[in-house]
């Protein structure tokens, strides 16, 4: 399983967000872009999207910016990956409108809920506030 390059970027931005925004201050979407290398258009299409998800909230004008709707120990790794990629499935078969060839007679299809909620447990475990700390440096001593 692979993260599409959008989520991964999604989760960079949003530790940026995260060691930037700690209180009540707000970064803007060309900031995150510079500090992260995310490219600018992509970054402004996160910004919306995390927006619409209740992640960030964006306010316009002088003083504008995005910044956490909650803080960073209460957004999960599967909070941020849901905003971009939408509910977490190990499987297509788990949509109703996928087009299986096996269809009915498959045995594994009952089990996939049981994954599909494993996966997101995990991701949910991992919050934004320990993407976003910086490591201690390890010193090698010769």
């Amino acid at each position: 399983m692979r993260l599409s390059s959008l989520a991964d970027y999604a989760v960079v931005m949003m530790s940026a967000a995260a060691r930037h925004c700690g209180g009540l201050a707000r970064v803007n979407a060309t900031l995150l872009a510079e500090e992260t290398g995310v490219p600018l258009p992509t970054a402004q299409k996160l910004v919306s999207r995390l927006s619409t998800a209740g992640l960030l909230e964006s306010t316009r004008g002088t003083g504008g910016g995005v910044r956490l709707t909650r803080p960073p120990s209460a957004i999960s790794l599967a909070d941020i990956v849901e905003a971009v990629e939408g509910p977490i499935a190990m499987a297509a078969c788990v949509d109703a409108q996928h087009d299986c060839a096996i269809g009915d007679g498959c045995k594994v299809k009952p089990h996939w809920a049981a994954v599909n909620g494993a996966v997101r447990g995990a991701l949910a475990g991992v919050s934004l506030a320990s993407l976003a700390a910086v490591p201690a440096t390890t010193e090698v001593h010769a």
